[in-house]
């Protein structure tokens, strides 16, 4: 069988291949396995890989085989968890993808209020063995991202103003070293690892386990949309500007910029047309939560609104039709610790001319708990984001992609002046790799590079957004 290792293209002998099928518990897949095109084939249909290799793993056992077998045959390998990974990094052309996907279990321990999580869950799987005790931890805002890689990046959602990132409620995590041995990564084992992996990506092992610590949450949360129209939009995003630096931690609310789908609370005519939307989630009292946002509805005429208590796990889902997988995706991503007047004006601009009715401008709120948190204190630091800015470049077609990603790209030239230089790790696409540092305070990075020279030296996991090893 032909493989790609460090050195080139190779040949790996079909005994050895046939000893770690018998070695696995779950499944593995080559070329003329009957799953095979569907196992390489992830979320971004822009990602077109054809790896030699897929280990579906069932176990902490299989990824440490995997792992071994990748390393003892200097095999290029990527580490699929379960989600959207726009990168692309997940799968590998003629290497071996470690599958983590099937791993989805997800136990509650009621008495600490934490959840043990396994690196192929979604946040779906998530909130349905949580939420119907009540609980809940920072994970996202589609039920389709996949726990592993949102966490690794540092992960922020609809609770992280309250509650931090996701980082900062993981507890402790089980590690796949590059000497595949399994350790445990915490505040006091192995302190460096836990450190890096809160932020660092996939850089220094692959994760078997995840333990959050849960808060109560829902399970009916005061949460929906507010639908303004978009000749109002500079004046609204600027009422929303003065409008968060106030408001409490319990509240937050996220715009954005795209055309309008067919949602019933709209006019049929705006259909199709561009909108302003805010995404309103209060983890409280919902008649408290009410009387917070009655301001926002003075911003300017409302096209629509659907606001209210809903479960919180429908809340979770509720833009899962805008990510669905089979779509071609190009991201690209600011922070900002302000929205100037300037900024706004190059927002507004860029999404008057949309090139797909799949493409959207969002603004993430932060801030709050997760700004307190230290900048060295995890591997994200990036603390100083109060908005995260996604420019989601969405279409169907190959024949899309050049209007599409030039006009992602020209927005992010644009708009660069007015951020603050950094970037979420999470939104890169596998081009931004002359970007990767920025990801990370300059002392955070410089520590990160001392920690991935101690726990994966040689680079066996850099299908990420890499931080090598300097030894």
């Amino acid at each position: 069988m032909q493989v790609v290792t460090s050195r080139g293209r190779s040949d790996i002998t079909e005994t050895a291949v046939k000893e770690l099928k018998g070695n696995i518990r779950g499944e593995l897949l080559t070329s003329d396995s009957p799953g095979y095109d569907k196992g390489r084939v992830i979320w971004n249909a822009m990602i077109d890989k054809r790896p030699a290799i897929i280990v579906r793993c069932a176990g902490a056992a299989d990824v440490i085989h995997a792992v071994d077998f990748a390393r003892k045959n200097d095999l290029l390998v990527s580490v699929r968890g379960g989600g959207h990974n726009i990168a692309g990094n997940a799968v590998c052309d003629g290497g071996l993808v470690i599958d983590l996907s099937p791993m989805k279990s997800v136990r509650v321990n009621l008495r600490d209020k934490r959840a043990f999580v396994e690196p192929g869950a979604t946040l779906a799987d998530f909130d349905h063995d949580t939420q119907v005790f009540g609980l809940a931890t920072p994970l996202g805002i589609n039920s389709t991202t996949g726990v592993a890689g949102l966490t690794l990046g540092g992960g922020f959602g609809w609770l992280s103003r309250k509650y931090g990132m996701s980082v900062d409620n993981l507890v402790s995590a089980d590690v796949v070293t590059a000497d595949g041995k399994l350790v445990r990564a915490s505040a006091s084992e192995n302190p460096d690892l836990f450190w890096g992996i809160r932020g660092g990506g996939g850089n220094f092992g692959v994760i078997t386990s995840f333990e959050f610590q849960l808060h109560p949450v829902g399970p009916a949360v005061f949460s929906g949309l507010i639908v303004f129209p978009f000749d109002q939009a500079k004046t609204v995003l600027k009422k929303y500007r003065e409008f968060v630096e106030n408001i409490p931690d319990d509240l937050s609310v996220w715009v954005v910029l795209r055309k309008a789908p067919p949602l019933p609370f709209l006019p049929a005519e705006v259909h199709g047309k561009e909108i302003v939307v805010f995404a309103i989630f209060y983890a409280g009292d919902p008649a408290k939560g009410e009387k917070l946002i009655a301001p926002i509805r003075n911003f300017a005429k409302i096209l629509g609104e659907h606001v209210g208590s809903q479960p919180y796990v429908m809340w979770q889902r509720a833009f899962d039709p805008l990510l669905t997988p089979g779509f071609r995706n190009y991201w690209k991503s600011h922070n900002f610790s302000t929205l100037t007047d300037p900024a706004l004006d190059t927002m507004v601009e860029y999404a008057s001319k949309l090139p797909t009715p799949h493409c959207e401008i969002f603004i993430g709120l932060i801030g709050g708990q997760a700004s307190r948190v230290t900048a060295d204190e995890t591997a994200y630091s990036q603390r100083d984001a109060k908005f995260v800015l996604n420019v989601h470049g969405r279409w169907e077609t190959p024949n899309e992609d050049q209007k599409c990603t030039s006009w992602a790209k020209a927005f992010f030239k644009a708009s660069t002046p007015y951020s603050t230089g950094g970037v979420y790790v999470n939104f890169m696409t596998a081009e931004e790799t002359d970007r990767i540092q920025a990801a990370y305070k300059p002392a955070v990075w410089k520590r990160l590079v001392e920690v991935k020279n101690k726990w994966d030296p040689k680079n066996l996991f850099h299908m990420n957004q890499n931080i090598k090893p300097s030894v």
